[in-house]
């Protein structure tokens, strides 16, 4: 009984991830922290020149949250790399044509039992879509010439060679995904921590007693609200695109989908008399 092999796409080319993402968080927290030491912590953000005076500008007021600022901004950093990162590699993912204008004349030359064309739309798209089709095709041309073979069978080794394919490319267009949903719990939390840690300042003022220790609780404040404030807008970031980039993912899925039906039901039907 023939069989087909496991079927992939044709050699990957162009932009295809970033594979050890760590190297864009340590680079991340160096930028993070260089830029909290001495841009915001530059002398003349503060009144009198001293950081330990009183902000004299947003960037002071900044400064005042604490080394949990830059922790903030690493992560906040990583967001907007990673997010830049899955933009390029989606971007060679989805080919050289528009997703919808493909799938469509992909589509349309199956049904005309096209296939030669149907090859030369994925040799000219290329990406992630292309490898998937391109392997769907191969499998079908396999199928016309195996013998022994049910047409019921046929058909799900054609979808089988689809499922596949598509599995091979899913960890190429997820890739990095999981850090930038992770970073959405992750500056909430940060934030929280460095909120308390603001908090503790202000009460030990207070608890300090007299108004010699009004600086440090106006500095304790400014510390809690720095942070709410920066790891609500980190999370936002990864929330937006994190979403963003799922959605354009799911959309592939589809079209990946409704070609792979197409195939394996043009098979069918071009084959109806077979048992």
């Amino acid at each position: 009984m023939a069989t087909t092999k496991n079927v992939a796409g044709p050699k990957k080319s162009g932009f295809q991830g970033v594979r050890d993402a760590i190297w864009i968080i340590v680079i991340c927290f160096a930028i993070a922290f260089c830029f909290y030491q001495f841009f915001l912590g530059n002398p003349d953000n503060f009144e009198g020149g001293d950081r330990a005076g009183h902000p004299a500008n947003l960037m002071g007021t900044i400064y005042k949250g604490g080394i949990v600022v830059s922790i903030i901004l690493t992560l906040l950093l990583t967001v907007i790399a990673l997010g830049v990162e899955r933009y390029l590699a989606l971007r060679v993912a989805f080919g050289k044509m528009p997703l919808p204008k493909f799938t469509a004349e992909v589509k349309a030359a199956i049904k005309a039992g096209d296939f030669t064309k149907a090859q030369g739309l994925c040799d000219k798209m290329r990406g992630s879509v292309a490898n998937v089709v391109s392997a769907s095709l191969k499998a079908y041309k396999e199928m016309e010439s195996a013998q022994g073979i049910k047409k019921s069978q046929k058909v799900a080794k054609i979808q089988q060679a689809h499922e596949e394919a598509t599995q091979l490319e899913m960890p190429t267009l997820q890739m990095n995904l999981p850090i930038v949903a992770t970073i959405v719990t992750l500056g909430t939390l940060t934030a929280l921590f460095g909120t308390v840690l603001g908090m503790i300042n202000s009460f030990q003022a207070l608890a300090a007693g007299g108004g010699g220790d009004s600086l440090q609780l106006s500095a304790g404040i400014s510390e809690a609200l720095v942070n709410t404030a920066s790891g609500i807008l980190t999370s936002w970031f990864a929330v937006v695109i994190y979403n963003f980039f799922t959605n354009k993912i799911d959309k592939l899925t589809y079209a990946l989908d409704e070609v792979g039906y197409t195939i394996a039901q043009t098979y069918e039907a071009n084959h109806a008399d077979e048992a």
